[in-house]
């Protein structure tokens, strides 16, 4: 049937949730869709059907089309190691590093393979639905762009620009693109939405009809500040809106923010027990003393951010934590943090070496180049448990014989402490399994509430495709999307 692209004027506008509000909504109405996202940059990954790993936002877009995720969905997707270079995944497999120097070149160079997944979903569905990353209006990017314009003229798919009014200034925005994009671009995009709105959409009547006038693109709708939004999957550091005020006698979970945290959607379901609080730790804060759980969260680069845990004080209160007979879990990255050493002898992360870890769990951890990338199932703490591995090393020693996991057809994984109070593992998004949940809460003395974090996600698109319908346009949307070749 088509494509429809959006777009934003910048980044953080919620581009990810409204292409995953219109796959639902147009699912809803009987037909395939397909979520599609040229290029991403996120350390937050989801494993694949076909054993890849794409960005977790459009995961959810999967879900939101009731498929299930495919490496075409994403097919370039980059991981920052640091603050000049990234991991570059091409079709959901690791193709080597990119760095500030080559970064332009390389991914324009990706194009033809972009292309080659966007025509192989066309080929299965009824409608994609692409979203774009930053903005086209960052004309410093424009040369070998693939993320946005120049992945919508090469496919020629009509464009809708969003616009976050919330944050201020929607007007020069969106006008404003307009004014410095190439008028082959300008071309491309057909409408705008208004992202984010609070209050009653009739105060901004006159603006609405004056970016219709000044810009010359037709508006399709006000979308209302979306409350469903915070029941998603976290992307970026939209987790820190996310902490909950604290509540009579709810225990505190406690997770540091490292610079190249990774996969911290692990620590949503968290956020259906009313028993407990979580809270993210910034830079420059102490992790709380009253904290029942420390979580050490999946790291794109366990070395770095082992040393800048140590520089921040939190290795000094993680062990008084543990001193005091407080639990910790390290997922991914964070296992191999509380190990006794961790090795990188081929460089993988940086300079080859070998640093000491928090010495909380008896075992060693060496990086490896060969990435993990896995479905798995099993038990865990005594109780069901899925998730997924993504993981570049392996951890060995005397605590792995107490596993954290007996997974099926893989056998024991991750590691607990001899007193029981220490655990890791590799499995991300192990506590969106209720039982595991409950399970791990019973250890600090919480009575889980059993909720399907799942289902509770299902639900929360089905209310954002609800939003959709009711304040945007979304027949001149699917008309529109007809317009593609």
């Amino acid at each position: 049937m088509g494509a429809l692209m959006l777009q934003g004027t910048g980044s953080d506008v919620g581009k990810s949730v409204l292409v995953a509000g219109l796959c639902r909504a147009f699912a809803n109405r009987g037909l395939t869709v397909r979520p599609f996202k040229p290029q991403n940059m996120s350390n937050n990954a989801a494993v694949t059907s076909d054993g890849g790993e794409i960005g977790r936002a459009q995961a959810l877009q999967a879900i939101a089309c009731r498929v299930p995720p495919h490496t075409d969905m994403n097919p370039v997707l980059l991981k920052p190691q640091a603050d000049r270079t990234s991991q570059l995944i091409v079709h959901g497999k690791v193709r080597g590093t990119l760095g500030s120097g080559n970064f332009r070149q390389a991914r324009g160079s990706l194009i033809g393979e972009v292309l080659e997944s966007y025509q192989r979903l066309r080929g299965q569905c009824d409608l994609v639905v692409v979203e774009g990353a930053g903005s086209p209006a960052e004309i410093n990017l424009r040369a070998g762009d693939i993320a946005n314009m120049g992945f919508a003229r090469a496919a020629n798919v009509p464009v809708v620009l969003v616009g976050d009014i919330d944050r201020g200034g929607v007007i020069a925005a969106i006008v404003g693109t307009r004014a410095v994009i190439e008028p082959e671009d300008a071309e491309m995009i057909r409408g705008f939405l208004i992202n984010k709105f609070r209050g009653d959409p009739a105060l901004f009547e006159d603006g609405y009809r004056a970016i219709e006038q000044r810009a010359g693109w037709r508006g399709f709708g006000v979308i209302p500040w979306l409350p469903a939004t915070v029941r998603l999957p976290s992307e970026d550091a939209v987790i820190l809106d996310r902490t909950a005020s604290r509540g009579e006698g709810r225990k505190l979970v406690a997770c540091p923010i490292l610079p190249r945290i990774a996969n911290f959607d692990d620590l949503d379901p968290l956020q259906l027990e009313p028993g407990v609080e979580l809270v993210m730790i910034p830079p420059g804060t102490p992790i709380p003393g009253d904290a029942a759980l420390v979580v050490l969260p999946g790291s794109k680069a366990t070395v770095a951010d082992l040393a800048f845990l140590r520089s921040q004080g939190w290795d000094v209160d993680i062990l008084a934590h543990h001193r005091r007979g407080g639990a910790v879990l390290g997922l991914c990255g964070g296992y191999q943090m509380l190990g006794r050493t961790v090795a990188d002898p081929l460089g993988i992360e940086g300079p080859s070496g070998e640093v000491a870890g928090l010495g909380l769990l008896d075992v060693e951890t060496s990086l490896a180049p060969a990435k993990i990338l896995r479905h798995a199932s099993g038990t865990a703490l005594g109780a069901p448990v899925t998730g997924y591995e993504m993981h570049m090393g392996e951890t060995t020693g005397p605590d792995t014989a107490r596993p954290f996991a007996d997974l099926d057809g893989l056998g024991p994984e991750g590691a607990v402490s001899r007193d029981a109070s220490v655990m890791g593992s590799y499995l991300h998004g192990l506590l969106a399994t209720p039982e595991m949940r409950t399970a791990l809460l019973a250890r600090i003395g919480v009575a889980g509430a059993g909720r399907d974090y799942h289902a509770d996600v299902d639900a929360a698109l089905d209310e954002i495709a609800g939003e959709l319908e009711r304040h945007a346009d979304v027949d001149a949307l699917l008309q529109l999307a007809r317009e593609a070749r």
